[in-house]
């Protein structure tokens, strides 16, 4: 786990968790990825197949697994992110995602969370989310 994890509270309703499940998934494949893509970015448990995700998307919400309850609100950060950057053309995040970053090591976003993991994830929403990357490297205001 990351240093600084997002608020992962379990005291959200039936109604939100599937809204945020809703939410995450429409971003994943708004940005293109496949469905075993999916099972590894959002850290799903072993069991979960590609053709499991249909549930995700119509009327169930993500298992409450600590792992995938983080990612989700690590990917909810992203997607938020994302938003703000790009008020007025919200294409853009998913052209955003697909395109290499320096600080990524010349990978797009989606590649470094694919092939890093969690750590992939962090990094992706540090680069999006400033005040996150600040909370992150654990500096202070005196």
């Amino acid at each position: 786990m990351s240093a600084v994890t997002p608020d992962t509270s379990p005291n959200t309703t039936p109604e939100q968790q599937l809204l945020r499940t809703k939410k995450v998934m429409d971003a994943l494949d708004e940005w293109g990825l496949s469905g075993e893509q999916i099972l590894v970015v959002l850290d799903l448990p072993e069991s979960e197949r590609s053709r499991h995700l249909a549930k995700y998307r119509k009327d169930t919400p993500f298992p409450s697994d600590e792992k995938v309850t983080c990612r989700v609100a690590f990917l909810l950060g992203i997607i938020d992110a994302l938003r703000t950057t790009y008020p007025r053309n919200l294409q853009m995040g998913a052209r955003w995602m697909a395109e290499p970053h320096v600080r990524l090591k010349n990978r797009c976003p989606l590649q470094a969370m694919l092939e890093d993991g969690e750590t992939g994830v962090v990094a992706v929403l540090s680069e999006l989310d400033c005040a996150y990357a600040w909370e992150l490297s654990g500096s202070k205001i005196n």
